[in-house]
């Protein structure tokens, strides 16, 4: 499996057999999306940044709510979650996706705004690679994300949603994370390749690059 970032919460992952496009973003938040190909796309919440399906190419299968799907091979879980934690009241609903393809799960939280609470730890279960919000603006608090990754194991987490040279809006740097996670010198990668066998047997946090 091949992971790359394509800026703020868009990440294309690359399978054996399928390859899925997470939470496209409109051009207006500074990223350039350029025209991926995917089987599937999967999107968190119908806000611009997270949304953009017609950059998309190749006419993929969109998830766009909870519930159970199977796309050759590739099984994906929606969670019903919210955007804020307000039940929603201030910003709406977000899906939590639990994607399993090539003998791994990985979670994106999208724009989670809330705790997990004992039942949604339950729903989302042993996870290998957590995309996890960390720039605090209309997400969690980081100390929440923190309290996430302790909930949940993952045994590698990827940070997105934060701050960066190219990104036009307000969000914490994802440095911030890392400090709150005693986490010095990291180097960021360009891209994650990965398989079942070679998943590390501790948590680790890999920062990608913008491709």
């Amino acid at each position: 499996m091949e992971i790359n970032w394509l800026g703020h919460s868009c990440f294309l992952i690359r399978g054996k057999e399928k390859t899925i496009i997470a939470d496209p973003y409109h051009p207006d938040l500074g990223y350039r999306l350029g025209e991926p190909e995917a089987d599937i796309v999967t999107v968190s919440h119908f806000h611009p940044g997270h949304s953009y399906i017609a950059g998309v190419a190749n006419e993929p299968k969109l998830i766009k709510s909870p519930g159970e799907y199977e796309i050759g091979g590739t099984f994906i879980t929606g969670v019903a979650t919210f955007h804020d934690n307000r039940k929603g009241d201030l910003r709406g609903k977000n899906t939590i996706y639990i994607i399993e393809m090539d003998g791994i799960t990985l979670c994106h939280l999208g724009d989670l705004g809330h705790p997990l609470d004992p039942h949604l730890i339950e729903e989302i279960g042993d996870i290998d690679i957590l995309f996890l919000p960390v720039g605090e603006v209309s997400t969690m608090p980081i100390d929440t994300a923190v309290e996430i990754v302790r909930q949940l194991e993952p045994h590698i987490i990827i940070p997105m949603h934060y701050k960066t040279e190219a990104f036009t809006g307000d969000l914490s740097p994802v440095d911030k994370f890392l400090d709150k996670m005693r986490i010095r010198e990291l180097e960021a990668r360009p891209k994650l390749s990965i398989t079942s066998s070679s998943l590390p047997s501790s948590t680790q946090t890999i920062v990608l690059n913008y491709l």
